[in-house]
C-alpha cells in the first residue's frame, strides 16, 4: 500500500496543500474553542482535498493548547474518514521511544493507512519547561542522541529489534507482533515517519536516511533554501523513498479584505514578541494588538515577522504561496494560519480553497 507522503495537487494547486494547526486559543476563547474549530477546518481541509493536517506539540504556552499531539490526532480521526492525519511534530526527546510508537500505533489502528509520524529534536518550549517533561537537566543529550533514538522508535514501530537485544522481547501494541500472533491479522501500514527540522541537522539526517523532511520556513525562513539544498544533495535512496521529498510550513492568512488580513497577522506578531520576552499568553484581539506601543526593537521584529507571513486578499495568497513553491522548489506547503479569532482561521483556508479552485469531494 501507499506509504501517503506523496500527494496529488488539486486544482490549480501546483503541489499539494495542507494544513498545520497548532491549537491557538485567542483572549476570550477557551482550549475546548481551538479543538472544535481543529475539526471543522479539518473537515473543510478534507472536503477540499487538502493532503494532510497535522498539529505540533508545544509546552507552557498559554495560547497554544496543542501539548498533546496524539491525542488531539485522535480527536480528529473521529472526526475525518480521508485526510492524513499526523504530527508536526512530536519532539523525540521529550518522550521514550516506546511511548511514541505504542501512541501513533494505536492512532494506526484508529485512521488505518493515514498517519504521519513527524519527529523534531528541539524541546518544543524553554529549558526549565523541557528539563520537567524529560526529568533531567541534561537538555543537550536528548539532542545529541536524536539518531540514536530515532533508531529505537523505527525498531519498536517494526518491532524488528535483533535477537540479543535488551528490548528484542518488547513490543509496541497496537503493532506488528499482532499480525504474528496466532490468527492475528495486523495492518501493513504503520505511521509514515518525516524528519521536521528548522536548520541543517534534520535535514541532513533525513536525506542520509532517505526519509521525506519537513521544514519550518514559517520561523525560520532564511534558513529554508540551505536546509532544502543539503537535503537533497544528501538524500540517499530508501525502502522509503526512491527521490526526495521536501514539505515547507509556511504562514498564511488570507482574508475578504488586505487590511482585515494584516490585522490578524499582527495578533501572531504580538504574541510572537510577547513570547520571546518572556511574557507569553492568550492570543491578542486585533484592536489589543493595534493599540500595543511596540518598542523599536520590537517594531523591527514585528515588520520581519510580517514580512514572512503570506497574507492579503486570496489572489495575494496564492500569487504569494505559488512564489515561495517556485523559489524553494517545495513538494508540498503546508500551510499555517495562526490569528485570534476562530473564524478568522476558518475563512483562511477557504478562500485559500477557492483562490486555487480546489475541487469539492
Amino acid at each position: 500500500m501507499s506509504n501517503g507522503i506523496h500527494g496529488t495537487p488539486q486544482g490549480e494547486a501546483p503541489v499539494p496543500l495542507s494544513v498545520l494547526d497548532l491549537a491557538t486559543v485567542g483572549a476570550g476563547h477557551t482550549a475546548s474553542d481551538a479543538f472544535r474549530t481543529g475539526a471543522r477546518i479539518a473537515q473543510l481541509a478534507e472536503s477540499r482535498g487538502f493532503h494532510r493536517y497535522w498539529v505540533a506539540e508545544h509546552h507552557s504556552m498559554p495560547g497554544v493548547a496543542s501539548s498533546s499531539p496524539a491525542v488531539i490526532l485522535a480527536h480528529l480521526a473521529a472526526h475525518t474518514t480521508r485526510i492524513r492525519l499526523g504530527s508536526g511534530g512530536v519532539m523525540l526527546p521529550n518522550h521514550a521511544p516506546l511511548v511514541i510508537a505504542e501512541q501513533f500505533g494505536t492512532l494506526e489502528a484508529l485512521a488505518p493507512g493515514r498517519v504521519d509520524l513527524g519527529l523534531g529534536r528541539a524541546p518544543g518550549t524553554d529549558g526549565a519547561t523541557a528539563a520537567a517533561l524529560r526529568r533531567t537537566d541534561r537538555l543537550n543529550e536528548g539532542a545529541d542522541d536524536f539518531p540514536e533514538q530515532l533508531s529505537e522508535l523505527t525498531r519498536f514501530l517494526d518491532d524488528d529489534f535483533p535477537d540479543g537485544h535488551p528490548y528484542a522481547r518488547i513490543h509496541a501494541v497496537p503493532g506488528p507482533v499482532q499480525a504474528t500472533s496466532p490468527g492475528g491479522v495486523q495492518s501493513p501500514d504503520r505511521p509514515s515517519i518525516w524528519l521536521l527540522g528548522s536548520s541543517g541537522f534534520s535535514a541532513r539526517l533525513a536525506g542520509l536516511l532517505g526519509l521525506p523532511f519537513a521544514f519550518a520556513h514559517h520561523f525560520s525562513a532564511q534558513n529554508t533554501v540551505p536546509a532544502l539544498d543539503l537535503y537533497r544533495e544528501s538524500f540517499r535512496p530508501s525502502a522509503v523513498l526512491s527521490a526526495p521529498y521536501a514539505l515547507i510550513g509556511v504562514a498564511a492568512l488570507a482574508a475578504d479584505e488586505e487590511r482585515e488580513a494584516r490585522r490578524q497577522v499582527l495578533t501572531g506578531a504580538l504574541s510572537m514578541v510577547r513570547l520571546r520576552t518572556g511574557r507569553p499568553g492568550l492570543v491578542s484581539t486585533p484592536e489589543e494588538a493595534e493599540a500595543y506601543e511596540f518598542s523599536a526593537m520590537e517594531r523591527e521584529f514585528v515588520d520581519g515577522w510580517v514580512r514572512n507571513v503570506v497574507h492579503g486578499t486570496p489572489d495575494e495568497v496564492r500569487a504569494g504561496l505559488d512564489d515561495l513553491q517556485k523559489r524553494t522548489g517545495a513538494d508540498e506547503l503546508m500551510i499555517t494560519a495562526n490569528a485570534h479569532g476562530n473564524e478568522a482561521r476558518v475563512r483562511s483556508y477557504e478562500l485559500i480553497a477557492d483562490a486555487y479552485r480546489l475541487p469539492t469531494l
